[in-house]
This record gives C-alpha cells, sequence and structure tokens, in this order.
C-alpha cells in the first residue's frame, strides 16, 4: 500500500509541471514558479513521501489522501523560490519547504472536522471517510513531523519562525470558530483571522527562504511581508470566487462556503451595507444555515447589488500592491519576476 502511495505522491510535482498536462489558461501566471522549482518540488514531494511512512498503516493512508488530491502548494513553491531569489545554493530549502507542506496539511485535516466539511477539491475529505478522531490524530502526526524536520535543520531562528507561525495559525483557528456563523462579524475581525489562519504560513514560508540564505534581516522581512500580503489576497480572491467562479478554478463546488454557512469578506460587505430585511436573510442562511431553493441565486443578487464581490476584488488588489511593493528592494531576476507574477496568478484568478 505504500508503495503504491509512494508513486501517486511522487508525481504530484511532475503533474503539476508536466508539459503532457495542458492547464486551464488561469494558470499560466504559476507556470513560470512551477518551471523554476520544479526539480526541488520533485525532491519536496519524495522527501514527503519517506517522512508519511509509518507501521501504524492508516497515518499514510489517511495522509497521502489529501496531499495526494493536489492543489497548488503553493506554500512550499514560496520557501524553494525565495531560497532561490536570495541565491542559495544549499539543501536546507527542501527540508524546510516540506515541513511547511506538512503544517499546512495539517491544519488542512483539522479545519475539516471543525467546519465537518465533506469535500475539499471535489474529493471526499478524509473526515468523512475515516472519521474526525483519525483525521485529528494524523493532523497532529503531520504537526510532529513537521517539528522534527524544523529541529534536523538546526537553526533556531528558523524553528522561531514556523513554531510561532503554527501558534498564530492555532490562535486564528479559534478566533474564527468564535466567530463562525455570526452575520455581524465586522471587516476588521474578518482581516484578522485571515491574516492569522491563512497569511501567517505564506509570511513563514517566504522568510525562512531568505533566512536560510543568510541574507540580511531587512531581506528576509521584506520577504515574510510580501508572503503575509500575498497570503491575505489570495484568501480574498478565494472569497469571491465561492460566489462567481468555474468550479475548475475553485477546485471546491461553487457556493460551498454559502451552503456552510461560513461568514466571508462579501458576506461582511453586504450584511453592513443592506436592509434590516436583507440582515435577517444572511442571519437565516447563515447564522442558523436554514437555506431554501433559490437562496443562493438571492444571495449573489445581494452581494451584486451592494457591491461586495466587487470591493473584495478591490480589497485583493491592494493586498497584492503591497505584495509586489515588499519585492522592490530585490534585483530584477527570474526568481522575483516568478514572485510578481505570483501575485498576479493569485489575483487574476478571479477574472
Amino acid at each position: 500500500m505504500r508503495d503504491a502511495l509512494g508513486a501517486t505522491l511522487g508525481d504530484i510535482g511532475l503533474t503539476a509541471v508536466s508539459p503532457q498536462r495542458q492547464p486551464p489558461p488561469e494558470r499560466s501566471k504559476l507556470e513560470p514558479l512551477q518551471m523554476l522549482v520544479e526539480a526541488d518540488m520533485r525532491r519536496v514531494n519524495q522527501l514527503i513521501v519517506a517522512r508519511l511512512d509509518s507501521p501504524i498503516s492508516l497515518i499514510p493512508e489517511l495522509a497521502g489522501h489529501l496531499v495526494a488530491a493536489g492543489g497548488k502548494r503553493v506554500r512550499p513553491m514560496l520557501t524553494l523560490i525565495a531560497a532561490q531569489l536570495c541565491g542559495y545554493c544549499g539543501q536546507r530549502h527542501i527540508r524546510l519547504a516540506a515541513a511547511v507542506e506538512f503544517i499546512h496539511t495539517a491544519t488542512l485535516l483539522h479545519d475539516d472536522v471543525v467546519d465537518q466539511s465533506e469535500l475539499r477539491r471535489g474529493l471526499a475529505t478524509a473526515n468523512a471517510i475515516w472519521g474526525n478522531k483519525p483525521s485529528v490524530l494524523v493532523g497532529d502526526f503531520l504537526f510532529a513531523r513537521a517539528f522534527q524536520l524544523m529541529v534536523e535543520d538546526g537553526s533556531l531562528e528558523v524553528l522561531g519562525i514556523l513554531a510561532t507561525a503554527s501558534a498564530v495559525i492555532a490562535e486564528g483557528e479559534v478566533a474564527q470558530l468564535m466567530t463562525a456563523n455570526d452575520a455581524e462579524t465586522t471587516e476588521a475581525t474578518y482581516l484578522r483571522v485571515v491574516s492569522a489562519k491563512t497569511a501567517t504560513l505564506f509570511a513563514a514560508a517566504a522568510q525562512i527562504g531568505g533566512v536560510v540564505a543568510e541574507r540580511s534581516p531587512a531581506d528576509a522581512e521584506s520577504l515574510r511581508d510580501y508572503g503575509e500580503n500575498l497570503g491575505i489576497a489570495f484568501q480574498l480572491i478565494d472569497d469571491v470566487l465561492d460566489y462567481s467562479a468555474r468550479e475548475v478554478v475553485l477546485g471546491k463546488s461553487l457556493g460551498d462556503d454559502f451552503r456552510d454557512g461560513k461568514i466571508t469578506l462579501p458576506v461582511v460587505l453586504a450584511f453592513a451595507r443592506g436592509s434590516a430585511e436583507e440582515r435577517r436573510f444572511w442571519q437565516r442562511t447563515l447564522e442558523q444555515v436554514e437555506q431554501r431553493d433559490g437562496d443562493f441565486a438571492d444571495a449573489i443578487e445581494l452581494l451584486q447589488r451592494h457591491g461586495a464581490l466587487a470591493d473584495s476584488l478591490t480589497r485583493a488588489a491592494h493586498y497584492g500592491a503591497a505584495a509586489r511593493r515588499a519585492l522592490e528592494s530585490f534585483p530584477p531576476s527570474e526568481p522575483k519576476q516568478a514572485l510578481l507574477d505570483l501575485v498576479d496568478f493569485c489575483v487574476e484568478r478571479a477574472y
């Protein structure tokens, strides 16, 4: 079973950039980055396969289900390309990129349990197949593997960055739980959750690429700023896509956030701008999750009426511009252009 799993996971980095696979047009801006890190990602994937191994067969089976489901793998690629940008020629970034991916995968397993999600990227979630308890415990296993990789790296600075990021992500998860299904959530509160839950790992992934290259603290901080702003833009675009995208772009069913009663930025804006009757609609559909046929179409109409989707895009573009500015101190290079293209990819997915 583990041999089959290894073969599946070992292909992940290759299929993402394989010339035989025709990607949708929306991914074109991602291709330069994928090509630059292709060899490194192959090694990262090999390391992931090796570290998923366990005599407890459920661990590689369950974790492999989520990892093999694919995804953009932007976070580990950030570590790899940031190291390239800073001229790093060693091997440490491979281990740390794998650690970043383990942290991300662990949070996904825990997220799906908390959200009671049944689908991710069009496939059944691990908790839907194996149940909540195994998903939580395997998520813990992946966190442990991530910290083993950090310790093997030997840098207290890197360990501090990723350990702090893990704590902040957990805080973001709790903060999100406290505001779940609360239609009166403010924009400021929502953005704090996004910054903690999503942007923190983007920021750490980029920052450690500069740290392993022994660049100045200012350069590493610039990479952190880039990652943080990119992460916020990435999430805000996902918020918009749930109400407007083709499913091939989104990687999940259209309207999943609405059906799950999730409060995202477009909803926050529409609720704040809506009438008393409209607010009752959001409270019924998202707080009480009492949804009827036609409610999703009505939700889209309200979001459009109040400019909530357009304004969410504007905010995402603002954070994208901030990410681009964070790289201004770095000279022109292929890795820098790939990072700039990544910003465009994240924002332009909505168009």
